[in-house]
């Protein structure tokens, strides 16, 4: 179809990761006419490579562990780890073999138009893909999602390599592996495949573990890992990767680590080039696209998800999702608020964050108060270690930001969450009721630390 005979539609979805998708199934429930595009998978990295197939051997690994910890608390155990079924869950359960003809399916019977390929901006309101064009009369949804990132080091583009998508995907374990990159995907899949008994070496640029994160919280991962038998390497200086003779090694000046395996885990990439973003009158070559608080970016375009900068979580994408999917409508609702945004690294013990850290609302010029408790009501069942973190905007006596580091430190995030985003005064927790003996107990503590 040529440009002059443009199907038409009333939007345009490109890119069906979860918030694309759930904006495109909305929209098209609610009576629009809604093209779908995607050039892969229909639901994006999360069911895929991420969320879900991750926490499978997550959950795996962490039975391990369990298990091995049964000696002096219950009797005698042997543990003899076996990936096979983590890969057939993963293959069977998860993704069907990584197949998404059951997304596409509940897509289309939403009645979204789904289109395979690869679409790109032609001016307001038009996406190409292939040979076809759609004109959209109300406008252009873009969720164009995130890549696995490949820092510049010499050497490596031309090695076999793997990323999260490889490591989802095996069947087999090597004897030995490097991860480059411990921010959550590295520190998460060296912990599985340590606790699989495979020798990880971990490198790390930044001076810790999980930079973003509080400086307590990336101690207590550090420690866990080294407990399982990972070589952390912190502040490394990666100079060049070589691969001879099925071995890879990372040259980091001052020794040098090989291993069979080596899994880069250095953030993500936002696919941003070639879209189209400047007929539109946008950067071509940034980093994010920035919006609106109704998640518009130019006339008749909004995003969602990765490339917005606002965090690579499914949860984030979900909820800007639900932000356009209103002002596509014209339908009242808050605007995006992004004070209380939390987000959960599973390696065992979990780290669960929302809202501000101590430094950064520091750099924000925040009056900051902390309390914290490394303490709670259940540290001595299991031994577990734990940490409850609060960030406090003294002047207004509002928590600002929260970290729950334990056994469920995700799970104890959500009061914190709530009380970020709800804005309760620090005054109001302390009276509150704290059922005993739990983790979230711990929380008390940590205000009581406030004085």
């Amino acid at each position: 179809m040529t440009a002059d005979r443009a199907s038409e539609c009333d939007v345009v979805v490109v890119g069906l990761g979860p918030g694309g998708e759930h904006v495109a199934t909305e929209l098209a429930k609610a009576g629009l006419d809604v093209v779908g595009v995607d050039r892969r998978l229909v639901g994006g990295e999360c069911p895929y490579f991420g969320c879900v197939p991750s926490k499978m051997m997550i959950h795996a690994a962490n039975l391990l562990a369990d298990a091995r910890r049964i000696p002096g608390s219950a009797g005698a155990s042997e543990v003899r780890p076996d990936w096979a079924p983590v890969a057939e869950r993963i293959r069977d359960q998860a993704t069907d073999d990584w197949d998404d003809a059951v997304a596409v399916e509940r897509l289309e019977k939403a009645g979204v138009r789904f289109v395979r390929g690869e679409g790109r901006l032609d001016g307001p309101g038009r996406v190409v893909v292939g040979t076809e064009t759609y004109a959209a009369r109300r406008g252009v949804v873009l969720n164009t999602g995130t890549e696995p990132g490949v820092p510049p080091i010499e050497g490596l583009a031309g090695t076999p390599y793997w990323t999260n998508r490889d490591a989802v995907q095996l069947t087999t374990l090597p004897a030995s592996l490097v991860v480059i990159g411990g921010g959550a995907i590295g520190a998460e899949l060296t912990q599985v495949f340590a606790r699989f008994g495979v020798e990880v070496t971990l490198l790390e640029v930044a001076p810790r573990l999980l930079a973003p994160e509080e400086p307590e919280a990336s101690a207590l991962v550090e420690k866990a890992l080294a407990a399982d038998g990972v070589a952390i390497r912190t502040g490394a200086e990666i100079g060049s990767v070589q691969y001879a003779e099925g071995r890879f090694t990372v040259d980091l000046g001052a020794e040098q680590v090989s291993a069979d395996r080596l899994l880069v885990a250095a953030g993500r990439s936002p696919n941003l080039h070639g879209i189209g973003l400047e007929t539109v009158g946008l950067d071509a070559d940034a980093r994010s696209v920035p919006t609106d608080d109704r998640m518009r970016v130019a006339e008749g375009v909004w995003a969602v998800g990765d490339i917005t900068g606002k965090g690579a979580f499914t949860h984030m994408s979900m909820y800007q999702g639900d932000v356009v999917i209103r002002d596509v409508l014209g339908q009242d609702g808050p605007a995006a608020d992004y004070r209380a945004v939390s987000r959960v690294t599973f390696t065992d013990p979990e780290v669960g964050s929302v809202g501000m850290t101590e430094q950064q609302a520091r750099d924000a010029g925040v009056s900051v108060s902390t309390g914290s408790t490394d303490s709670g009501a259940r540290g001595w069942l299991n031994e577990a270690p734990e940490l409850i973190k609060l960030v406090v905007d003294a002047d207004r006596g509002v928590l600002v930001g929260g970290t729950a580091v334990g056994p469920d430190g995700g799970e104890v995030l959500s009061m914190l969450a709530l009380a970020v985003h709800a804005e309760i005064p620090v005054a109001t927790l302390k009276t509150m009721h704290f059922a005993y003996p739990t983790y979230h107990r711990a929380v008390q503590a940590a205000l009581a630390d406030l004085g």
